[in-house]
């Protein structure tokens, strides 16, 4: 270490210092993808009390679009300004914002509350993945990184059954007020932990312009992928404007990025082989797993009997295989040193499970039980190796950056699977009606399904539109599973490398 970088040595790391550490960190990751699904099953009721049904796939929406958008810009603060002032910044901030949710009057301040809770919560998961990286040796990372992912998986696809019973018996406004207690527990372990983490106190300029331009540039492009998903056509007026915004902010970053010194995302860490196929499969496991945590509860709810409650409930068994495949890939990564073959086995198991279950029955309780399950474990397999695989191929003072490109790569894979493939699902529903010589467009009848109104005054009967609907899913699974072969292709072209056993400095013992 350059006697530059910090003008106070790094203290010592025992085990007990890294166990406070994981769980302050997992609490800080809970914290963040817990508000990317814990409020599917609230948002009837949030639109019904606050009047604002045209606004209301703009609660998921904006949270998704911030969250994915800030995770590289903290990933470079964290390696700027060290781990601890960067995570508890973004603690507070998502605090705040989750108060201003809890207490918001009309649904404008509600969306605006999810944007800034979403810049909160993209800081929370990105430092909480790179600061690992500050304590464990890369292969050691494996096990620590489980914990992690199965963190936030867990968050990830039980928060809707979570937000049931919260609305159910409480408030659709407790699903923010829960972030307070959970959120002040993460804030109070994490900053006395990792006060005895390196703190760099190189005075660098933050990119601000490159923030700036990626941050336009994203939030354009996936604000034109959002208003698809939602019913809006591919290029009407402001779409349009939004692509030619996407095109020019992107471009304009990638000239600027090329010729600054510190850049908010180094774009040499992408000639690196390793970190760019990891990226991609980070993003497609990510594209299947939030995306059926809406479309499972959906399907349910439109071709059963199920209430959200019950929708939500058959959701567990997605929701405890992905931790578990994550642990299990975590643990095989610390024994054999290598992760190639673990991701190669999730990278295989998870487009097979999801082509059988868009060939089963939602009644089909026990198949589609076992469908989730095995598709879970595939997506739990790629979580941690293919992070500890990012975190091992690039320098160590890159860690942070590259760790909060990957969270990036998650969130974007979030935000845009679940407004691709909505978009697809809304298509085939209106091209199923149109067969049927009717227009109704695919929202209508996800509406008349859901509150068994029938077809309104449709010229279709009801047995007419689960027909329609039943055809819709099984197409829309049938292209996440495709998309998800992608992976298998990606996983051969990574190389089967070993893990570093050497302890960061900022962890090594005196």
């Amino acid at each position: 270490m350059s006697s530059a970088a910090s003008s106070s040595p790094p203290q010592s790391l025992n085990h007990d210092d890294i166990r406070s550490i994981i769980i302050g960190l997992m609490l800080a990751i809970l914290l963040g993808a817990l508000d990317q699904t814990i409020i599917s099953v609230a948002l009837p009721k949030m639109a019904a009390d606050l009047d604002g049904i045209s606004l209301l796939a703009w609660v998921v929406s904006g949270y998704l679009i911030a969250m994915a958008v800030a995770t590289p810009i903290y990933g470079k603060l964290g390696d700027l300004y060290g781990r601890r002032i960067v995570l508890s910044s973004a603690i507070v901030l998502f605090l705040v914002a989750s108060v201003a949710c809890a207490l918001a009057p009309t649904m404008p301040v509600l969306v605006g509350a999810r944007i800034l809770q979403g810049l909160g919560g993209g800081g929370l998961i990105s430092v909480a993945q790179a600061t690992i990286a500050d304590v464990v040796s890369p292969r050691d990372r494996g096990r620590y990184q489980a914990y992690i992912s199965g963190a936030f998986a867990v968050a990830s696809v039980s928060g809707p059954v979570l937000g049931g019973v919260l609305t159910t018996y409480l408030s659709w406004r407790w699903v923010f007020w829960i972030n307070l207690p959970i959120g002040l527990v993460a804030l109070l372990i994490s900053r006395r932990a990792l006060a005895k983490l390196h703190v760099p106190h190189v005075k660098r300029a933050v990119d601000y312009l490159g923030a700036g331009l990626l941050t336009a540039g994203l939030s354009a492009m996936l604000l034109a992928i959002t208003r698809t998903g939602q019913g809006t056509p591919w290029f009407d007026d402001i779409n349009t404007w939004l692509i030619v915004i996407t095109l020019v902010s992107l471009s304009a970053f990638v000239w600027h990025a090329r010729r600054t010194a510190e850049p908010i995302i180094p774009l040499g860490l992408f000639r690196i082989r390793t970190v760019t196929i990891s990226c991609l499969i980070l993003f497609i496991a990510f594209v299947q797993l939030v995306a059926l945590t809406v479309l499972v509860p959906l399907e349910l709810q439109m071709l059963t009997s199920v209430g959200a409650d019950g929708a939500a409930l058959r959701l567990i068994p997605l929701s405890l295989s992905v931790p578990l495949g994550a642990l299990i890939g975590g643990r095989l990564m610390t024994r054999w040193g290598t992760f190639k073959h673990i991701q190669l086995t999730g990278a295989l198991m998870a487009p097979v499970a999801t082509f059988l279950l868009a060939l089963s029955s939602p009644d089909s309780t026990f198949f589609t039980a076992l469908c989730l399950t095995f598709i879970g474990l595939g997506i739990g397999l790629q979580l941690p190796t293919s992070t500890v695989a990012i975190q091992n191929a690039v320098p160590f003072r890159h860690v942070g950056v590259a760790t909060g490109v990957s969270a990036f790569c998650r969130s974007l894979g979030a935000a845009m699977g679940i407004a691709l493939l909505m978009a697809f699902l809304l298509g085939w529903l209106r091209a199923g009606a149109n067969a049927f010589g009717d227009t109704l467009n695919g929202a209508d009848i996800i509406n008349s399904l859901i509150t068994h109104a029938g077809a309104g005054n449709s010229s279709i009967d009801s047995t007419g539109l689960l027909q329609i609907a039943e055809q819709s899913f099984q197409n829309v699974y049938l292209l996440s599973a495709a998309i998800a072969l992608l992976s298998i292709v990606l996983t051969l072209l990574l190389k089967n490398e070993s893990l570093s056993e050497k302890v960061p400095e900022s962890a090594q013992k005196a």
